[in-house]
């Protein structure tokens, strides 16, 4: 599938790596449609863009459905979905002030997991309706992360959300490919998102020295080139791709 012309709805998209897949997409001459809940963020990246807006609630049926319906009338079809709404969370499952609180484990897999499927699962539904181009209707490309593989202390959350994506990657293909939908994700390692910016120089540097090569934070813009890249390789399907100049966790 070609980017240019093509409509593309991206989740989480009014920041980091999704604000980095909406400008690059754009750049190249797709429609995009930006999902997020915060308003300000989104609706100001869309006016600089040329993008369109709905906020929305990821973890919400009733959100998603409107913003797929808002996403159809201003674009006229969806036939990418890139899913970068995500949250990260540390917590021990027995810590200092007792265990693991269990809502936190509970809107963790809520936004990480459950939003991205429910995303999925709507738009695939709008997929469907396009006509084929070489047998294709759309792309799913959803974020995992290294922590699927490579957990550390404290993730049990984020890593089993993740762990999710990458474990309903192979299945998600082979349910949709009836319909001409493939489905890959993403496996992004450290990268410099406002998360990281956040927490300094310093940190960032400590993060940095334990990738392999080059020893530097992942830049959004590399998380966009590869998503650029799966949806313009047609036979790539199926895929949980690690982004993370060859990153294992301690």
């Amino acid at each position: 599938m070609q980017i240019k012309d093509s409509a593309v709805i991206v989740t989480g998209g009014a920041s980091g790596l999704g604000a980095a897949v909406a400008r690059a997409f754009r750049a190249k001459g797709a429609k995009v449609m930006l999902f997020d809940r915060d308003s300000a963020k989104g609706a100001a990246l869309a006016a600089e863009i040329g993008a369109g807006f709905a906020m929305v609630d990821v973890t919400q049926e009733a959100s998603v459905a409107a913003g797929i319906a808002a996403a159809k009338a201003a674009m006229g079809r969806i036939s990418v979905l890139v899913n970068c709404a995500g949250i990260a969370t540390g917590a021990r499952i027995v810590g200092r002030e007792g265990p693991h609180d269990l809502a936190l484990f509970q809107r963790t897999i809520d936004i990480n997991l459950v939003g991205s499927f429910n995303c999925m699962r709507l738009a695939a539904a709008e997929m469907a309706q396009n006509s084929p181009e070489d047998g294709e209707r759309g792309v799913v490309i959803n974020t995992a992360s290294i922590a699927a593989f490579d957990g550390q202390k404290g993730q049990a959350a984020y890593a089993a959300s993740k762990a999710g994506i990458a474990g309903m990657t192979l299945p998600a293909a082979r349910d949709l490919a009836g319909i001409g939908v493939r489905v890959c994700a993403i496996a992004p390692g450290v990268f410099l998102t406002p998360m990281l910016e956040g927490l300094g120089a310093e940190i960032q540097a400590g993060l940095a020295a334990d990738v392999t090569f080059p020893k530097r934070l992942g830049r959004p813009e590399e998380f966009a080139t590869l998503a650029a890249f799966i949806v313009e390789s047609g036979y790539l399907n199926g895929e949980v791709i690690r982004l993370d100049g060859a990153l294992r966790m301690r």
